[in-house]
């Protein structure tokens, strides 16, 4: 066995070259195919992702509606209160105006408060009555 560059066990290729050059060239060709998918296989994905396009679509056209359904309550929300809180504050200006009536009554338009010695109003229907006519019989009453 003959030394090669350090190692016992490789032989020495010097027995192939005698015997003369090799009849053929080894040579490596890379052969690429482009493998296409069949048509069944390519519907197939393309109506899988329309499905998933559509559900999406339809799952944030719902999410959309409720957000806008929400946006309105809370509107609304704010509006009622709004409108509440005008509502107390007339209610109060109104008072202060019915507390001025008599008041402005008597010194503008001169207006004098009527004695009730004899007279009672009834306060359900506002019919009033004589308190001396208690003494007629029934029929007198009317």
């Amino acid at each position: 066995m003959a030394y090669m560059r350090g190692n016992l066990a490789v032989q020495e290729k010097t027995a192939e070259r005698v015997h003369g050059a090799p009849k053929y060239r080894e040579t490596t060709k890379v052969v690429t195919r482009k493998s296409h998918l069949p048509m069944r296989e390519k519907l197939l994905y393309l109506i899988t992702i329309a499905c998933v396009v559509g559900i999406a679509g339809v799952l944030i056209w719902r999410n959309a509606y409720l957000y806008e359904l929400k946006m309105q309550v809370h509107s609304s929300e704010n509006n009622i209160k709004t409108y509440n809180t005008q509502i107390t504050e007339a209610e109060v200006q109104k008072q202060k105006l019915l507390d001025l009536v008599p008041q402005r009554a008597q010194d503008e338009l001169g207006f004098v408060v009527p004695e009730t010695d004899g007279i009672r109003i009834n306060g359900t229907d506002g019919t009033v009555t004589d308190d001396t006519s208690e003494d007629l019989p029934a029929t007198a009453k009317k």
